[in-house]
């Protein structure tokens, strides 16, 4: 059997008993280490343990923790009740009214939490009520939702940028910095289709409606998630200080922020300590799984044989990546974002490297093939997550059909980034340090 077979053998495999329920990190440190011993014997062990406790004490992994941490610092804070409400006073008039409010207050949040999933199920479980009870549709409802969480990954801090960084040697800080644009057109793009599909509705629905004074006022409960949001970027933009100095330095003020507003118990930290705990055990047990992977595809040359296999094709740069976002709009129905993400960067990235393509780039690239992963059926996370939290027992149907105009804007913004990368490596290249 030749190296490719070899290699798409694996990587099937590898799919296969992640299908089964086989915990993802087990799936991938199994396949290493079999691979790995079969071709170079013992000696492989001793390359793995040394891989494992490079891995382990990375400067660049020690962010995640942080990050988790500050996360959920501002959820436990009443954060997201605070934002709710300014967002629906300011955006409750617009066409669509409160479903512009979701989306604002999911790109705020996934500003301080670096998680899809905590975005969609914080803002969801604060906003689904809003909703039901100013009669807003409850496909629309959750689609707007479960689309406005993907921004958790794309919106600095994001622990999926950390994870890539680390996996291709790329620079975490300006992986951060690059999603900003990226993000933020997201944003615009899903708040323009909801005021476009709803203008010529006649649907009845209240109307928020307050006056200036109290708008003005409302404003001030964004001082909290805009501080530490402006900390952790400013100084990374600066180069005053790496992407784990910037997440101690985000948590030192989210922490103050949980003191001066009274909430500090013994309860909370217990939460929040526990909490982050288990999150960062089981993103960094993935990751270790990933490298030892990684390991024994470098060292039995399945890696670098896959680059010359796919690239002897004769593909430029456009229909390599076209050819990748269906490749992970597929992979995306069947497999956990994380997972298609560590599972499929060993392969991809050395392809798209010898393409040219920019590393800082491709990062924003997969991170948006993530996002699109979680709202599409039958294994996309955000859709059971806002589900999950309805008040009502309707069907998961509603959900998927109130998020299919998102997954393909998504698409039609993946095509945009590949015509026009200077969306995602322009913010870069003008940082300091």
């Amino acid at each position: 059997m030749s190296t490719v077979a070899v290699g798409l053998t694996g990587f099937l495999v590898m799919v296969g008993l992640m299908l089964l329920g086989v915990p993802i990190a087990a799936v991938m440190m199994l396949l290493g280490l079999v691979g790995g011993v079969m071709a170079f014997g013992q000696a492989f062990f001793v390359s793995s343990a040394s891989v494992a406790w490079s891995v382990m004490s990375e400067n660049n992994l020690t962010a995640i923790p942080l990050f988790v941490l500050l996360g959920e610092f501002m959820l436990r804070s009443g954060m997201a009740d605070r934002m709710y409400t300014v967002f629906a006073a300011w955006l409750g008039r617009l066409p669509g009214g409160l479903l512009h409010t979701n989306i604002g207050c999911c790109a705020l949040f996934a500003a301080t939490s670096g998680s899809s999933v905590a975005t969609a199920a914080t803002i969801g479980t604060v906003a689904l009520p809003s909703l039901r009870k100013n009669g807003y549709p409850m496909a629309d409802s959750l689609g707007s939702l479960a689309a406005g969480g993907t921004l958790g990954i794309m919106i600095p801090p994001s622990i999926n940028f950390i994870i890539y960084g680390s996996m291709t040697n790329t620079s975490v800080g300006k992986l951060f910095i690059a999603g900003i644009v990226p993000g933020l057109m997201l944003s615009g793009l899903f708040m323009l289709w909801i005021f476009v599909s709803h203008s010529r509705r006649v649907e009845k629905v209240a109307v928020i409606d307050l006056p200036w004074a109290e708008r003005l006022r409302l404003l001030r409960y964004l001082f909290e998630p805009l501080v530490v949001f402006g900390v952790v970027m400013g100084t990374l933009y600066f180069g005053i200080a790496t992407a784990t100095e910037s997440a101690a330095l985000g948590l030192v003020i989210a922490f103050l922020l949980v003191v001066a507003q009274g909430r500090l118990s013994w309860t909370l930290l217990e939460n929040c300590f526990l909490s982050s705990a288990r999150t960062t055990g089981m993103i960094l047990l993935i990751v270790l799984g990933a490298f030892i992977l990684n390991l024994a595809l470098s060292l039995t040359g399945i890696g670098e044989a896959m680059t010359k296999w796919v690239t002897g094709f004769g593909l430029g740069r456009v229909s390599l990546l076209l050819l990748l976002i269906g490749f992970y709009i597929v992979l995306g129905m069947f497999m956990d974002t994380l997972s298609m993400m560590v599972a499929t960067i060993p392969l991809a990235f050395p392809v798209v490297q010898q393409a040219g393509v920019d590393p800082i780039w491709f990062g924003v690239f997969i991170v948006l093939m993530c996002e699109l992963g979680l709202i599409t059926p039958p294994v996309g996370m955000n859709l059971f997550v806002v589900q999950g939290i309805r008040p009502d027992a309707g069907p998961v149907a509603d959900v998927i059909r109130g998020a299919i105009p998102y997954a393909a804007i998504m698409v039609l913004f993946a095509v945009l980034l590949i015509a026009v990368p200077g969306l995602a490596t322009w913010l870069p290249q003008l940082m300091r340090g």
